[in-house]
């Protein structure tokens, strides 16, 4: 089937056509480096990663660009984010920057998030922003108050229509300070003045300012992908005011539409003391980071949790769901490690149980269900349901070839790691995964040559000392097999 995705704007289901064929241009909002990424943040470029790891593993050609917000994210007060923590933290604006993007960047990477083709920075990108700003200004979409330069919301008809939110409807003050030099309570800020004391500051055709948060993402997305592209992602929370003005802005500016294809991920939920879940978000304190979370958890187990939702849909965190999350991941990989391991010493020759077809059949719905809207919760389910049988297979005492377990290893290698990031591609262990590997399958072979010297006492004591540093065996009909706890 061809791929559908659920376009926010116009909130229904549509076939996805590329602008050009065979390529796709997408841009995500990315984070605002004033602290360190919790896993809510994690929940929407953990959803992202595994829909451009499907549109490339479905050949094709994407440009995935997902900015670095180092200024201009006010909060409701007026202040800026960044320069609120780095008065909290007594640090240099640029220093706080520096120091967040790359514990984001560090952080991402644990997770198996592969990294944008591109992450421009709002603070590089100061000439584009003002070019953009002149430009609404001239079409006569905004105007210049006292230094700073406001959007003019009653311009554009269409404001509103991704949110559903109408002039009428909105409430003075939504999102940042009203400020008397405003015409509408509704107008948004494309250009600040700067206080005396606002460090971070730029030269402007209206004075020394600093650009309005939604500014940024219109003109770095259209400097890397055009004026038009193909998809926009970003956490459903900021669907207003931010990406309510990124349309109107750049559609403005730019007499084009703007990103066709809208997709907005669900927010990560925590329960209060009341066990009602609300949204994770440093505000509330209520959040996880993600570094946190790695002390506990291996990645592909926080992976395995995220996917367990639609990425349109909240899901609600909590240690319980995390360790059955983990159970599901261990249940999977356990068969994949298996047939790896049994690979090494099986025989070359292919004995007619080819198991091929199960293996097509797995793949044609793994890829029905991710081309319905990159639904991750079924292509686990179908995950799963494959490896029951691979399970009931390898455990049959049945002579097994080479090549079905090199099928079945390739199998979970492409569906289950290069694009839903929860297979290793290779056994890990710690520190050298090959070296220590070799070291257990030593162990493995001294301890059956004691069994057959009948030395149990030895084979016990090698048996135990593996499993206080991690190591569990399994002894079977074909021989003995060995887990990482």
């Amino acid at each position: 089937m061809a791929l559908k995705i659920f376009n926010v704007l116009g909130r229904e289901k549509q076939d996805f056509t590329p602008l050009e064929a065979g390529r796709v241009n997408m841009y995500v909002c990315g984070p605002t480096v004033q602290d360190y990424s919790h896993i809510g943040h994690a929940k929407t470029y953990i959803s992202f990663d595994v829909i451009v790891r499907y549109l490339r593993y479905s050949g094709l050609d994407v440009l995935y660009v997902q900015n670095i917000t180092d200024v201009g994210h006010m909060l409701d007060s007026g202040d800026d984010r960044i320069l609120k923590k780095a008065s909290e933290l007594q640090w240099k604006p640029m220093k706080l920057v520096e120091h967040y993007a790359r514990h984001y960047f560090q952080d991402m990477d644990a997770l198996g998030i592969q990294r944008p083709d591109i992450s421009p920075r709002a603070s590089a990108h100061i000439p584009e922003q003002i070019k953009m700003v002149e430009t609404l200004i001239r079409k006569g979409h905004a105007y210049v108050a006292e230094g700073s330069v406001y959007f003019d919301v009653t311009s554009a008809p269409d404001y509103g229509k991704l949110s559903n939110r109408r002039i009428e409807k909105q409430e003075a003050g939504s999102r940042e300070a009203v400020r008397d030099e405003k015409r509408h309570a509704e107008d948004f800020a494309l250009w600040k003045r700067a206080e005396p004391e606002h460090i971070l500051r730029w030269e402007s055709p209206w004075g020394e300012g600093f650009p309005g948060w939604h500014i940024e993402c219109s003109a770095m997305a259209m400097k890397y992908l055009g004026q038009t592209f193909d998809i926009h992602g970003g956490g459903v929370d900021n669907i207003f005011p931010h990406n309510e003005s990124e349309i109107v802005q750049s559609e403005c500016a730019n007499d084009a539409d703007f990103a066709r294809y809208w997709m907005l991920t669900g927010s990560l939920m925590v329960p209060d003391s009341s066990g009602i879940p609300v949204k994770m978000s440093k505000s509330l304190g209520n959040f996880v980071t993600v570094k946190q979370a790695l002390e506990r958890y291996r990645p592909e187990v926080i992976r395995y949790f995220m996917l367990n939702t639609h990425y349109s849909s909240p899901i609600v965190y909590s240690g319980d769901a995390l360790d059955a999350a983990q159970a599901g991941w261990e249940r999977l990989y356990g068969a994949v490690r298996l047939a790896r391991q049994m690979m090494t010493t099986a025989p070359s020759s292919d004995d007619g149980n080819s198991f091929q077809a199960r293996l097509d059949e797995a793949r044609s719905t793994f890829n029905e269900v991710m081309d319905d809207d990159f639904n991750a919760p079924k292509a686990l389910a179908a995950l799963q349901e494959l490896t029951r049988e691979v399970n009931t297979l390898l455990n049959s005492g049945t002579t097994i070839g080479k090549p079905v377990l090199e099928a079945i290893n390739t199998t979970y290698n492409q569906l289950g790691g290069t694009v839903l990031g929860i297979v290793p591609t290779t056994e890990s262990v710690s520190v050298d995964g090959a070296r220590e590997a070799g070291l257990i399958q030593l162990l493995i072979e001294l301890r059956a040559q004691a069994r057959k010297n009948k030395n149990f006492a030895e084979s016990d004591r090698i048996r135990n000392e593996l499993t206080r540093l991690g190591v569990t065996l399994e002894d079977r009909a074909d021989g003995t097999v060995w887990r990482v706890n």
